[in-house]
């Protein structure tokens, strides 16, 4: 008999992360086509399962996670259903801060999987980071991933999605656009496309409202998970090319016509991403490679205006 390979609880669950579908998006009425990373199907319905799979399994290799450790971490949503999900898996408590303005659904499945919900005031993450600093220092046993700053954020990017897409696209790649909401996307994706191909354009989405990139001010939008009001440090350094503005309207827009001309129900910022990557393929030939994310499902923004 061969002996069978060791297995801890939550392989399995591992195991359906990342590896997601790229598929071309052709928009007759432009005739132009993007191509999609199909992060929403990753199991908990978001690209943010890779960043909790990395980070806990890393924080495992090392030793910082025990059976008395609490996963704490502040997040708009998406974040924090990874983690509880990847921590009902791995058998850890997790306890997640976010704000009173993120949707009631986010706040549903991050319960129903077990984790603990602490909400706070005020706007953006910046008072929800100070907290989760504090109540660490307080008690040893909570462990922070610290999303907008763990350089894992951007190197599973990388390492992993970045060679995906390459593997993936047929061609050379001539745009990658994405918004950012940690920046680990950008930062690890450009990182890879970039080393495979220098000519490839690195272009950053941001809400026409809260354009920091651009240089404007930081101001209320509404596209959920990205923007957060100040530009994260895992973008310091990143080569990004150009910057892309697309309004909260146009974001809900275009994700309407992804839900009902492609049959993909996917959220707001994967419109936003949309809307951006159709703008940069309009504007070079017609077989130009332009790739994007679909960062999340739409399950998660029932009681926001997209479905207004």
């Amino acid at each position: 008999m061969t002996d069978r390979p060791t297995m801890r609880r939550g392989d399995a669950l591992l195991n359906l992360i990342g590896n997601t579908p790229l598929v071309p998006l052709y928009f007759e009425a432009e005739q132009r086509t993007v191509w999609a990373k199909c992060e929403f199907l990753n199991p908990s319905g978001s690209i943010k399962d890779r960043l909790a799979r990395t980070i806990v399994l890393d924080a495992e290799q090392r030793g910082l996670l025990h059976p008395d450790s609490t996963i704490l971490e502040c997040t708009s949503g998406n974040t924090g259903i990874a983690f509880a999900m990847v921590g009902a898996a791995r058998g850890y408590k997790v306890a997640i801060v976010m704000s009173k303005r993120a949707s009631g659904e986010r706040r549903m499945i991050i319960r129903h999987f077990g984790a603990e919900l602490i909400l706070f005031d005020e706007p953006g993450y910046l008072a929800g980071i100070e907290m989760t600093r504090q109540m660490a220092a307080n008690d040893s046993n909570y462990f922070l991933p610290c999303q907008f700053e763990n350089q894992l954020n951007a190197m599973d990017h990388a390492h992993e999605t970045g060679p995906e897409i390459l593997k993936a696209v047929p061609g050379p790649i001539d745009v990658f656009v994405t918004g950012y909401g940690t920046g680990g996307t950008l930062a690890g994706c450009s990182k890879s496309l970039k080393a495979a191909r220098k000519e490839t354009q690195i272009v950053a989405m941001e809400p026409s409202e809260s354009a920091l990139l651009a240089g404007e001010e930081a101001c209320c939008h509404w596209i959920e998970g990205i923007a957060g009001g100040f530009v994260p440090p895992l973008l310091r350094g990143v080569e990004i090319d150009s910057t892309c503005k697309v309004s909260s309207p146009e974001a809900i827009e275009m994700t309407l016509r992804l839900n009902r001309e492609f049959g993909l129900l996917v959220g707001s910022s994967s419109g936003a991403n949309t809307a951006a990557a159709l703008r940069q393929a309009q504007e070079l030939p017609k077989d130009a490679v332009v790739v994007t994310i679909l960062c999340d499902r739409a399950e998660r923004y029932f009681s926001t205006r997209l479905f207004q």
